[in-house]
Parts: C-alpha cells; sequence; structure tokens
C-alpha cells in the first residue's frame, strides 16, 4: 500500500480520453522518450516529429473508450496505476502549493492532468502512446498515457507504486519550470552533457526529489520503503540518455545527451529528496531560491 486508509482525493482532479487511429509515429517507444519528451515540452506540434525521427506516419490502435470511473477510493489508487496518477497528482499540488511561494517567491497555479490510451489531441498537437508521458506548455497539462508504465522494465526501470509517482512528480517539474518561466531555456536542438535541455532535465528530476522529500510520511502517503526509494532511483537511471543510447544499439555519445546520464539522474532526484529545497535543484545557477 501506498496510501494511507483514510487518505482521500478528487476523483475529478484528471482527465481522460481514448483516442482511435491516427496515433503520432510507428516503432517509437520509449527509445524515443528523450527527443520526442523534450521536443513537446518546447511547444513542439508533435505532427512534425516523423520527420524529424525519419519515420512514416501510422495509426496506433483503438484503445476504445477510456474513463477513470472506476478510481473511486483510496484503495482503488493503492490497485490501479492511474487511479494512482489522480491520487498522487493531488499530493504535489499541496507539496508546491506550499514550497513555490516558500522558496521561490513565486504563486502556484495546478496544471491539468490528463491521462490517455492510444493518442491524444493537445495544445502542443496530437501525440500518440509512443510519445511517454509529457508536458505541454501551450496549454499547461501533464499528459500521460497509462501503459508507459508497463514499458519501463524494457529500459531496466520499476512499475512500481513510488517508480511511476516519480515519473509524475518530473512532469509536475516542467510545470513549475514553466511557472518560473524558466522552461524555455531548454533548446533540443543543441544537446550535449552540458546543454540547457539537460539543465532543465536534472532540474525537474530534481523536483520530483522536493515532492518526494515532502511527501514521505505525510498525511496522504505512508512512508517509503527501501524497496521503493530504490525502484524510484532505478527508474530515474533507467531514463539515462546513457543508458538509452545503450539499449538503442548504439555507442554513448554525450553530445547528443538532452536529459543527463543515469547517474546524474539519479543523483537529481536523491539531491531533491534528501534536502526538500529547490536551492539544491538551481542547475541553471540563477541563485534565486529562499532555500
Amino acid at each position: 500500500m501506498t496510501f494511507r486508509k483514510d487518505a482521500s482525493y478528487d476523483t475529478g482532479r484528471a482527465r481522460s480520453s481514448s483516442g482511435g487511429r491516427g496515433g503520432l509515429v510507428a516503432g517509437g517507444g520509449v527509445g524515443t522518450v528523450v527527443l520526442v519528451g523534450l521536443y513537446l515540452l518546447l511547444g513542439g506540434n508533435p505532427s512534425d516529429l516523423g520527420s524529424l525521427l525519419g519515420q512514416g506516419g501510422q495509426g496506433g490502435q483503438d484503445a476504445g473508450d477510456y474513463s477513470l470511473e472506476h478510481c473511486r477510493t483510496i484503495e482503488d489508487a493503492n490497485e490501479h496505476d492511474d487511479c494512482r496518477m489522480v491520487a498522487t497528482a493531488e499530493t504535489i499540488d499541496e507539496v508546491w502549493a506550499d514550497q513555490l511561494p516558500a522558496q521561490a517567491g513565486l504563486s502556484y497555479s495546478e496544471p491539468v492532468l490528463h491521462l490517455f490510451r492510444s493518442s491524444v489531441t493537445t495544445g502542443c498537437g496530437a501525440a500518440s502512446s509512443s510519445t511517454g508521458p509529457f508536458y505541454c506548455p501551450a496549454d499547461q497539462t501533464v499528459y500521460l498515457d497509462v501503459s508507459f508504465f508497463e514499458q519501463l522494465a524494457s529500459l531496466g526501470g520499476s512499475a512500481g507504486p513510488l517508480a511511476q509517482m516519480y515519473i509524475e512528480a518530473h512532469e509536475f517539474g516542467h510545470h513549475i519550470q514553466n511557472l518560473e518561466d524558466t522552461l524555455g531555456l531548454s533548446d533540443y536542438r543543441n544537446p550535449g552533457a552540458d546543454s540547457n535541455a539537460v539543465k532543465i532535465e536534472l532540474q525537474a528530476d530534481c523536483y520530483g526529489g522536493v515532492w518526494a522529500h515532502y511527501a514521505d510520511d505525510s498525511e496522504e502517503i505512508e512512508a517509503f520503503s527501501e524497496e521503493q526509494l530504490n525502484q524510484a532511483i532505478e527508474t530515474a537511471g533507467a531514463v539515462g540518455d546513457d543508458n538509452i543510447q545503450r539499449r538503442s544499439g548504439g555507442s554513448v555519445n554525450p553530445e547528443g545527451f538532452t536529459h543527463g546520464t543515469s547517474q546524474e539522474r539519479k543523483e537529481a532526484f536523491l539531491r531533491g529528496y534528501e534536502t526538500g529545497t529547490m536551492a539544491s535543484c538551481d542547475t541553471l545557477e540563477r541563485g534565486v531560491y529562499r532555500s
């Protein structure tokens, strides 16, 4: 169990939808998440990604009707991935509603959470399940296809509860950057180990750790077990540029990095988790945080 038995959540916090045929690109899978996720968070049009990746368009499978009607109780949030994402969003909102004003002097506004299957139309264009989780600044929405969690094992990650929650908290971290007016500094066309793209992603990992710092053993969430924490750390490492490049059959090329190495991503999450401070996440070296 992750959420306490006496916890509650607003089942209306998230939107849900399922797309028919007409997905983004074929054969994308989690191997393209690095490029695709960054492109989308910059407000790029997903319909342009076919040519960008050198792939032809192909329709996705029809997901049928998808709703969150089964997300009724906190037990549902402990049992079902999508219900867990809805309940987690509320805990992320609570943390940043307190910490963003206290640490950065900014007001927090909640992003929309949209859970989907197959494909979805966004303020950044049309996307499919091959895209992976992403944040679209144009409509200030976090988009999650819950099937992504089933694919994490292929990268060496975990589908454990805290690992899933870390991924969602990372995407909310991009929303925090949007509120800070720094998200646009990321430029996927100029990648590299020291690029702003990497700095933005590592900061979002660290912000995910900040959420975990305050959520651990809170009123809503039970204390994290060592196993759960290790699963989250492993998942942060699984989506490192070096790991994805190796698993895609290529050699490690730091000049192509957009998200940071596995070790850097682990360290960023842990730094936020251990300190709970935005100052510890200041990869852009802005020096504007109060703690």
